[in-house]
């Protein structure tokens, strides 16, 4: 049965005011939850951007919800940090971490001033980091010298059970790719078909029976006009697609490229409703397609607590949560 979740976007909220979320997405009825790892908002208009690794150690301790979030190893993080971080959350609280790894975006990743290259490039990269994080969390010891360079790391706190590693795809090629090292797959919502599309690359690529999960994203509020307003002004790059959005450097170049998106340019990535059981019907298409986990982000900044009521009130007993 899919599991439905809470997405804590980071580019958005304060930290603890979303330690306040998740605690009420627990007691709401969500399964689980996820956050955002960026080192800049997409837009100035989102305002935030806590560090995702000192929240999560938070955010497990305050909630008894499993918890993921997707980095991109490799730039801003050396793999080997990136699997200690990792190791150390999933010591403390066995069987609720879970880690998805991608090729990441300029607008974090590129900080570090080293040239940013083309995706083959960074999914190349990013499989090497993905071989040494496994080989860390087996207890070796790790010399590698590649894209990226290790010397003479191990990790001494480990946990019993390392944590799952999704690969996370936003096309079909990527997704295929993953199949082959990944755990699972982590992707975006949106229309079944291009969903469905992306799944069946990852089957093809390797990744036949292994579990998927999907990053929803939605407008709520209980009108329809400030649905689709909310939706427009935090989420409105969603619509540069998936070839610009890794390659932008700054808020302030997402916020020129996307200057001339209108909200309904957005319908086929963020669900803009004040209906309830059309929120409920979108969702209900991800367990047609045998996702695993769907993970629920309201990108109307203005009213979380607002929206983890309603859906955990009237969306979620309809999927049989």
């Amino acid at each position: 049965m899919t599991r439905y979740g809470y997405h804590a976007s980071h580019e958005q909220h304060r930290p603890a005011a979303l330690l306040e979320y998740v605690r009420a997405a627990d007691a709401a009825g969500f399964e689980g939850a996820m956050c955002s790892d960026h080192f800049h908002p997409w837009l100035n208009e989102e305002g935030q951007s806590g560090f995702a690794w000192s929240w999560l150690g938070a955010a497990l301790q305050a909630t008894d919800l499993p918890f993921g979030t997707v980095s991109a190893p490799g730039w801003r993080y050396h793999p080997a940090v990136l699997a200690q971080a990792a190791a150390t959350l999933a010591e403390m609280y066995p069987g609720r971490l879970w880690l998805a790894l991608g090729s990441g975006e300029a607008l974090n990743e590129a900080i570090t001033g080293e040239p940013w290259p083309e995706k083959a490039e960074r999914n190349a990269r990013l499989r090497e980091c993905a071989d040494v994080m496994r080989a860390l969390w087996r207890g070796e010891e790790v010399t590698f010298r590649g894209r990226i360079t290790v010397v003479e790391a191990r990790l001494w706190s480990r946990p019993a059970e390392p944590p799952t590693l999704y690969g996370a795809a936003l096309s079909e090629e990527t997704a295929e790719l993953v199949g082959a090292w990944a755990d699972g797959l982590a992707t975006t919502g949106g229309e079944s078909d291009q969903v469905r599309a992306r799944i069946d690359a990852f089957r093809r690529g390797g990744g036949e029976g292994k579990p998927v999960i999907v990053q929803h994203v939605v407008s709520w509020a209980e009108r329809e006009a400030e649905a689709r307003r909310a939706g427009h002004d935090q989420w409105r790059f969603a619509a540069l697609g998936g070839e610009v959005l890794p390659i932008l450097r700054t808020p302030a170049q997402f916020d020129a490229a996307s200057r001339t998106v209108a909200p309904a340019d957005l319908a086929h990535s963020v669900r803009m409703s004040a209906d309830l059981a059309r929120h409920a019907a979108w969702l209900r298409e991800y367990a047609e397609l045998g996702v695993d986990e769907v993970y629920v982000m309201n990108a109307n900044q203005n009213n979380q607590r607002e929206f983890i009521d309603a859906f955990g009130a009237k969306v979620l007993p309809e999927l049989g949560g």
